[in-house]
């Protein structure tokens, strides 16, 4: 018996409701086994905007908005 036969014969046992999962679960395992597109880089996305990010531009945006992170919240029970 193929695993094909197998299935037809465990869905026809299950009631309706189960059914309908069932086949939300194989549509979800299809979707799944579909090649997706590559992503865009935000490079190829903004690059005939003239915009120009350095590294040191992304480490002065960390730096500007966790220069003032409470730290000491987070590892005052550490020394204990």
């Amino acid at each position: 018996m193929t695993v094909e036969e197998v299935l037809m014969e465990k869905v026809r046992v299950l009631p309706p409701s189960r059914q309908q999962e069932l086949l939300d679960f194989a549509e979800f395992l299809e979707q799944k086994e579909t090649v997706s597109q590559p992503r865009r880089s935000l490079e190829g996305i903004w690059a005939d905007l003239d915009v120009k990010i350095t590294e040191e531009d992304i480490a002065e945006a960390r730096k500007e908005m966790w220069g003032n992170f409470p730290r000491e919240h987070f590892f005052e029970n550490e020394s204990k």
